[in-house]
């Protein structure tokens, strides 16, 4: 399946690549510079597809887990300080999405969008220590049943420069439903409570979606 995201760009990419291939075909009678057009269009737009890609997952719900929101890489996993809304420490366990990741973004838990904010930044490089502050990203905020509140960030990268989302402060979510796509991979950060159970270690592969990053207290 392919996401919406990709529809535009998929199309555009396709027209393009197809106005290429037929000027070479039409102006040169090289055969090996015509299959060579053909075979490079085709590796390109196969590229694109994977990019946009939108597998199905099957999230099992349960109130003490937190979900992976990303596919990708565990990068980091630290004590920090948080300063935009908790304003005090937090576990963070940032993802690393690469370009061959699907690029979904999904709800860690279920609850209530209790703070959302979009920060226009710069595009450092997703594994740089002041991506999470000083790029491009969005902060959300969800509140379980329980009072608990988990923060996740998209952040954009280098590459990464188109931020999607689908939810506004005061939405019901639900875990594991799609919550915005990161066109071109980047990373996302989550904000843990101290002293929540980790279960995943560094450069441990996530599933959004299924991974059980950690179980609340």
């Amino acid at each position: 399946m392919i996401h919406r995201e990709g529809y535009t760009i998929l199309v555009s990419t396709l027209v393009v690549l197809a106005i290429l291939v037929y000027v070479v075909f039409k102006l040169s009678d090289m055969n090996w510079l015509r299959y060579l057009t053909l075979t490079a269009a085709i590796v390109v737009f196969g590229l694109f597809l994977q990019f946009f890609r939108n597998p199905t997952r099957t999230t099992v719900l349960n109130d003490k887990h937190v979900i992976a929101p990303a596919d990708g890489k565990v990068v980091v996993i630290e004590e920090v300080e948080e300063p935009e809304y908790f304003e005090g420490k937090r576990i963070q366990l940032s993802i690393f999405m690469s370009p061959f990741n699907v690029h979904v973004n999904r709800n860690p838990i279920s609850g209530v969008i209790s703070y959302f904010k979009y920060h226009p930044g710069e595009y450092l490089v997703a594994w740089h220590p002041k991506s999470s502050t000083l790029n491009e990203r969005t902060t959300t905020v969800i509140k379980n049943e329980a009072g608990q509140e988990i923060l996740f960030r998209q952040i954009a990268g280098a590459v990464a420069r188109r931020i999607r989302w689908y939810i506004n402060e005061g939405d019901a979510v639900k875990q594991g439903e799609e919550m915005g796509f990161i066109k071109f991979g980047s990373r996302v950060d989550v904000f843990l409570p101290l002293g929540t159970k980790i279960n995943v270690a560094i450069d441990q592969k996530t599933r959004g979606g299924e991974t059980v990053l950690a179980e609340l207290d």
